[in-house]
């Protein structure tokens, strides 16, 4: 029985999904606080897709996928130059453009913490802080419905947020030293 090649389309698809989070962290980071930049940062992954022909399997996906995405922020804030907002010269945009990118491999690093100190935590607290950052209820309705006053509830919050900041904290330095 032969072995049919790799599908490289499959492969590719596998590295575009792989680093999706990286790209939109990145293009968020390049247009701060612009509600527009999910809207780059879906264009940067038409435009990856188009160009997937060019991109050679096997060399450096995430440094080929930044540097259009740099691409297609520069054309949103050209197209964008209209509006009186703080524009950037392109020495510094550059500049950012390479420090965001080293921040992008910390960011999947403390990632990757929250989710093993989120595992340390009791399931209510993991319920309590699944509420807040991903229902649309009000806390005082949640509080209603566990029985907690509000302020209690805000209380814990602080806590839990302090607990996590704390614990990926002391991941994020063991696996300096591991590494």
């Amino acid at each position: 029985m032969s072995s049919l090649p790799p599908d490289p389309d499959s492969e590719f698809v596998a590295l575009l999904t792989t680093h999706q989070s990286a790209i939109l962290f990145y293009v968020r980071s390049l247009l701060p606080g612009d509600s527009k930049a999910s809207d780059v940062a879906q264009q940067t992954n038409l435009k990856i897709w188009e160009k997937r022909s060019d991109f050679e399997i096997g060399t450096n996906f995430k440094a080929w996928a930044f540097q259009i995405a740099r691409y297609e922020v520069l054309n949103f804030r050209k197209k964008e130059a209209r509006d009186a907002r703080l524009q950037f010269s392109d020495e510094l945009d550059g500049i950012l453009s390479e420090e965001l990118s080293r921040e992008t491999d910390d960011l999947e690093g403390r990632r990757e913490a929250l989710r093993t100190c989120l595992q340390k935590l009791k399931a209510s607290d993991r319920e309590l802080l699944f509420h807040r950052y991903f229902e649309s209820t009000s806390l005082r309705d949640y509080a209603a419905k566990i029985g907690r006053s509000a302020g209690g509830v805000k209380v814990s919050l602080h806590r839990l947020r302090n607990i996590l900041a704390q614990c990926i904290e002391k991941q994020s330095q063991e696996s300096e030293v591991k590494a």
